[in-house]
């Protein structure tokens, strides 16, 4: 079972996230917090696979709460960010903060439960509406510096292939198809990269991918 802690202040939304996310049976909400500082406390208690959380609420955001949990919790849940704005700022911040997966409030259920369930298997996803675009933007506000993370030469010629397949979009199924490889070779090879460069799942890797070079930013 996937466990879920819902953190928003309105609490008629997370009293319908709940009955939403409860109906999908392999999923179960654990917990509930109204603002940021309650929610990395509820997350520190709760231990939840995933926290959707908020962008905006009183007496605490949850972008800071965000960059708490990741920061402090060992292993720490995955982050999924919701929010009713499409503008890009909050996307870099999620990311900024360690999101895992970034979700406009009105996306239909079976996409939000698809997050949910893509976050707690270690991979993760933004919104239909957010392209890559947004990861490549980021990437090239934050690299004012050459970061001082693992750089691309701690990776084998075989696994630096697959994360640059993985930064271009490709699916686990579609790279072993087009290296002609199994997938569970393909995962192989990227969760001992991931392990490497200490990222969390596929966006803090493709992340990664830009920032160190591995990948060159367009012009």
């Amino acid at each position: 079972m996937i466990t879920v802690l819902l953190a928003d202040d309105q609490a008629m939304l997370r009293a319908g996230f709940r009955s939403l996310i409860e109906l999908a049976g392999d999923i179960t909400v654990v917990g509930e917090a109204a603002d940021g500082p309650e929610a990395v406390r509820m997350a520190r208690l709760l231990r939840p696979d995933v926290v959707c959380m908020d962008v905006r609420m009183p007496g605490g955001d949850g972008l800071t709460a965000t960059r708490d949990i990741v920061e402090t919790l060992d292993p720490a849940p995955a982050v999924l960010v919701l929010t009713t704005y499409e503008l890009d700022e909050y996307v870099f911040g999620a990311l900024e903060a360690g999101a895992s997966g970034f979700l406009l409030k009105d996306a239909d259920v079976d996409t939000l439960l698809d997050a949910i369930r893509r976050l707690a298997a270690g991979e993760g996803m933004v919104d239909h509406t957010v392209t890559r675009r947004v990861i490549v933007e980021f990437a090239r506000r934050r690299r004012t510096a050459p970061p001082a993370g693992p750089g691309p030469d701690l990776l084998t010629a075989r696994e630096a292939e697959i994360v640059r397949l993985l930064a271009h979009g490709l699916s686990n199924a579609e790279i072993a198809t087009e290296l002609v490889v199994e997938v569970s070779t393909v995962k192989s090879h990227l969760s001992r990269a991931m392990t490497k460069i200490g990222a969390r799942d596929r966006v803090q890797t493709v992340i990664w991918a830009y920032r160190s070079g591995l990948l060159l930013l367009p012009s």
